[in-house]
């Protein structure tokens, strides 16, 4: 068995379907899985992992604990990656993606408002982001369809297939145990309602987009498919990996990082069609995800199991490092050329991308769709 970033230090979750149709919440170890059923049979009933991270971090930490001790011990036998197939391992609740990096949201505001500062008036200040809608999340190795809407062409308002077609890589975490309506999470409480992390491909047609985004932001140019990888790393597996985040200026009170940081060291890399990319790092993010977290919640609103909130583009300050096509090809004027000598400047039919990302020795599960031609 090879376990290259699924050994014993990692153990991701997530659930999948076998050769008789069965599904099971399952972890990753290796080339395997463990069906978590027979961990406990109460716990991961129905094949998901809502009742589990519902339970919050005492029952995250004494599972983890029991799944080291059974696969050390060899307790229960193991099942072949390769004979099931995954699928979204729990029910989303809601999903709000974010605007966490400087380097992403400078390039944007360079690109749209040449002649205005790069960053928004509030960005140092707070996290930004948007609603989302929680249908809209698959599960990675999902075909993507070409979406359409409505675009404006010179004078005229077409409703036609996106043309531009874009990838955003991405970070999301996995609310598990809810706050209380009405009372803010700190940032210093963050990983008792936070499960884990994964990597998803927040998938953007720029031209309906761009037309529908004023006043109120990104609605269908974002709505027809978000992908999100089928295992989550449990924020344990990652105690090595924080690192701080500096900001300036510094956040109000209620938005300051607590002394332990949460900020990753995350490595992602991107590929089009087997081509690496783009390699953009986590650790450059300016906003993390506790202040996130205590931002969503900070008016009083609640967050519940099953709540997906994700980075936004992640990006670095090289321009090999960033996140999406919108900068890489910066909006289509400088495209894009692959190895085989084709250009992209947005995504073709048949496109494969895939988002992958590593820390020490994890390796988190892969995010990846194939686009397919509009209706």
């Amino acid at each position: 068995m090879t376990d290259a970033g699924f050994g014993i230090d990692h153990l991701p979750y997530g659930a999948v379907v076998d050769a008789q149709g069965r599904q099971f919440a399952a972890v990753r170890f290796g080339d395997d899985v463990l069906d978590l059923s027979q961990l406990d049979a109460e716990l991961f009933a129905g094949g998901g992992l809502d009742r589990f991270l519902a339970g919050g971090h005492p029952v995250w930490r004494e599972v983890r604990g029991a799944v080291t001790d059974a696969l050390r011990a060899e307790r229960f036998p193991l099942v072949p990656l390769h004979s099931v197939r995954p699928v979204l391992a729990f029910e989303v609740a809601d999903y709000v993606d974010f605007y966490a990096s400087e380097h992403h949201a400078a390039n944007a505001g360079r690109i749209f408002r040449p002649d205005s500062p790069a960053l928004p008036p509030s960005w140092r200040h707070q996290p930004i982001g948007y609603y989302g809608r929680a249908s809209a999340l698959c599960v990675s190795g999902t075909d993507i369809r070409r979406p359409s809407g409505q675009v404006r062409v010179d004078d005229t308002v077409r409703y036609v297939p996106s043309e531009r077609l874009d990838f955003e890589a991405e970070l999301a975490f996995v609310v598990g145990a809810p706050s209380t309506p009405g009372e803010p999470v700190r940032t210093a409480d963050a990983d008792e309602h936070v499960f884990g992390v994964c990597l998803l491909n927040d998938w953007s047609a720029r031209d309906i987009q761009r037309f529908e985004t004023v006043p109120l932001g990104p609605f269908l140019g974002k709505s027809f498919a978000t992908s999100i990888a089928a295992w989550i790393t449990p924020l344990d597996a990652l105690a090595g990996a924080r690192v701080a985040s500096p900001q300036d200026p510094a956040p109000l009170p209620h938005l300051q990082d607590s002394a332990t940081p949460h900020g990753l060291d995350l490595h992602l890399e991107v590929r089009l069609n087997g081509e690496v990319v783009s390699t953009p790092g986590f650790a450059d993010m300016y906003w993390t995800y506790a202040q996130m977290l205590a931002h969503l919640t900070s008016n009083g609103s609640s967050v519940r199991t099953g709540d997906v909130f994700a980075s936004g583009t992640v990006s670095g300050p090289d321009p090999a490092q960033r996140g999406c096509l919108l900068e890489l090809t910066w909006n289509g004027t400088q495209p894009l050329v692959l190895g085989d000598g084709s250009q992209r400047e947005w995504l073709h039919d048949g496109d494969v991308v895939a988002i992958s990302a590593h820390s020490g020795s994890i390796a988190l599960g892969e995010v990846t769709g194939r686009i397919r031609a509009a209706r």
